[in-house]
């Protein structure tokens, strides 16, 4: 088959494939494809989007749901509110967000299932614990609070105790972190904090 730009247009553009898939459809190399791609000047996808694609390839796994009313609204900036105070944002690739209380936990997994469609499997868990606190106790709390089940935790990190604080108050739990993978729903939420 002829490699026209209309073709690569059609492949590359508008059907989101990659050069490997394209390589395979049309039986051409992976480097033949990439010379045609930069001779039509067809600018190539960062790596990161293209690893995007492939783990995404009907689209985002999430949509906007924009808020309807005063109660949305408010539970909209509050779920940006937590993100801006308690969130990981260094992490290009995943959004995460850990507390102590799991009524901010609570919170943030609401705005994420109203504005996002995010279903609450999908997300993940990881428990940080004090050596001095019972690891199957508080894992049954998160599990029973959040309602979340067990495949969902992450293996749990247990620290050392040093002298007994007033820690044990704060977090007789352990803090938890929610961690939900997906760069394009990290980079929405970092662009929507007060700069």
């Amino acid at each position: 088959m002829r490699i026209t730009k209309k073709l690569l247009n059609d492949l590359y553009i508008r059907k989101q494939m990659s050069a490997a898939q394209i390589a395979i459809k049309l039986k051409y190399s992976i480097s033949g494809i990439n010379y045609w791609l930069k001779k039509f000047n067809i600018q190539k996808r960062p790596i990161s989007e293209a690893i995007y694609l492939k783990h995404n390839p009907d689209g985002d796994p999430f949509t906007f749901n924009t808020p309807k009313n005063i109660k949305d609204a408010k539970l909209f900036g509050l779920g940006i509110g937590l993100y801006w105070g308690e969130g990981t944002k260094a992490n290009k690739n995943t959004v995460r967000i850990g507390n102590s209380d799991v009524n901010v936990l609570k919170i943030f997994i609401e705005f994420l299932e109203k504005f996002f469609g995010i279903n609450r499997g999908w997300l993940r868990f990881q428990l940080h614990l004090f050596s001095d606190l019972d690891t199957k106790i508080a894992e049954k709390y998160w599990m029973r609070e959040l309602k979340i089940n067990k495949n969902q935790l992450y293996k749990t990190i247990v620290t050392k105790s040093g002298l007994l604080g007033t820690y044990r108050h704060k977090s007789e739990y352990g803090v938890m972190t929610l961690y939900y993978g997906n760069t394009k729903l990290r980079n929405i939420l970092v662009e929507t904090l007060p700069k």
